[in-house]
């Protein structure tokens, strides 16, 4: 009994407190009046004024210093293998990377990168629900990787996403990477696969490995899966007509990536503004892949789409928490009470030619990280990766 009562997670308690700016991930109100926060066992608890909120009995306190704070960044299409590994580079590391870029939560869009990607039913079912075990297990430094996404293939049936579901598998990879080309299969699938939980990806425009290919607007739309995965490209985009046909004619998710065509994601950005659905947007990096990682690359999407998009940058950022988040049926992405306690603290680099957070991200330039925060436990502080931030926050009392 003593040996179980001295094993068992000690309660903790988080404060942030001298925030400078509080951008909440919200789309309908992505600035806060607030300038602390505090977290019971990696639970948000409390957001408002340092004198309203009951700070006693901290465990840890985090002084913002003025700086930004932020919900941690969401990454909505990665291809993990092997923990902090990838084949695809031979890359040791490049989770913890990201976490310097401020990302605290990855999805995997298919574990394809796997030496010997089995293709058979009975393979390719088992490697998902490895992935997704593995995964729930390992967590690089903190960072939340929801893995276990198989390729749909030829021959599979209704029982076989039943039970991949009762295994715990919550994701499908990419429709299109696989054996399955066509809307009318992939329609079938990822209908039996919505019906027992499990969302869906589809890889979209020309073929990005060997093995894949094109998927235009008329198989996206057959198969109606719930992200329409890269929609500027993977890399090769769709012509601009396609991508406005699929912003117009349907409700699914428009996911832009970094690895993707610059000039499509910012046509896609337009065009769901145009239409008044914003809310649709979210942000991928679609690594590691031929282009290699990108640690940076969340922040690089949002700078992007902000300076040349014409999109507030506390919009932006909302592109990468809490739209995820809602589409993705996630607990964090929000600075809301009830939330996970994952936040990315953020200034305007050193020597940028904006004044703020804000007018630096308008400007283009990458913000600075100063530290993230996962599950209400600090994980990492000044980046190595970004430039450095103006204000970092420190932690006075732990």
């Amino acid at each position: 009994m003593a040996h179980d009562e001295s094993s068992a997670p000690k309660p903790t308690k988080l404060v942030i407190r001298n925030v400078g700016l509080m951008l909440s991930g919200d789309l309908a109100k992505p600035i806060l009046d607030a300038d602390a926060l505090v977290a019971v066992d990696g639970r948000i608890t409390a957001v408002g004024r340092l004198k309203d909120l009951d700070v006693e009995g901290a465990t840890t306190i985090v002084d913002a210093m003025g700086s930004a704070l932020a919900p941690g960044l969401i990454d909505s299409h990665v291809h993990p293998v092997a923990g902090d590994w990838t084949p695809r580079q031979s890359q040791l590391g490049w989770i913890d990377s990201c976490l310097h870029g401020g990302v605290t939560t990855m999805i995997s869009a298919g574990e394809v990168h796997t030496p010997g990607r089995p293709r058979d039913i009975v393979g390719l079912k088992a490697m998902a629900i490895s992935a997704q075990r593995q995964f729930s297990n390992f967590k690089a430094v903190g960072v939340k990787v929801h893995a276990g996404a198989p390729v749909i293939e030829h021959g599979m049936e209704e029982a076989d996403f039943r039970e991949l579901a009762a295994a715990g598998v919550k994701l499908l990879g990419e429709v299109g990477l696989g054996g399955v080309k066509d809307g009318e299969t992939a329609g079938k699938m990822v209908a039996w696969a919505r019906k027992y939980g499990i969302s869906s990806t589809i890889h979209t425009g020309g073929p990005s490995i060997p093995g894949s290919g094109l998927i235009d607007k008329d198989i996206v739309l057959a198969a109606d899966a719930d992200i329409i995965g890269h929609i500027n490209g993977g890399h090769t985009a769709l012509p601009d007509d396609q991508i406005r046909c699929l912003c117009e004619s349907c409700g699914r998710g428009l996911e832009l990536v970094h690895n993707g065509n610059e000039r499509s994601s910012l046509y896609t950005l337009r065009t769901a503004k145009e239409i008044g659905q914003l809310e649709r947007v979210i942000l991928g990096t679609d690594a590691p892949a031929g282009s290699g990682v990108q640690p940076l690359g969340i922040l690089r999407m949002i700078s992007m789409l902000s300076s040349l998009g014409e999109v507030a940058p506390e919009v932006a950022f909302c592109f990468a928490t809490g739209n995820t988040a809602r589409m993705r049926d996630l607990d964090c992405g929000l600075i809301e009470v009830g939330k996970a306690a994952d936040f990315v603290f953020l200034d305007r680099a050193q020597h940028s030619a904006g004044a703020t957070l804000l007018d630096c991200v308008r400007l283009g330039d990458l913000p600075g990280v100063g530290m993230t925060v996962i599950d209400g436990i600090v994980r990492s502080q000044r980046s190595r990766n970004t430039p450095p931030a103006d204000k970092a926050p420190a932690i006075v009392a732990k």
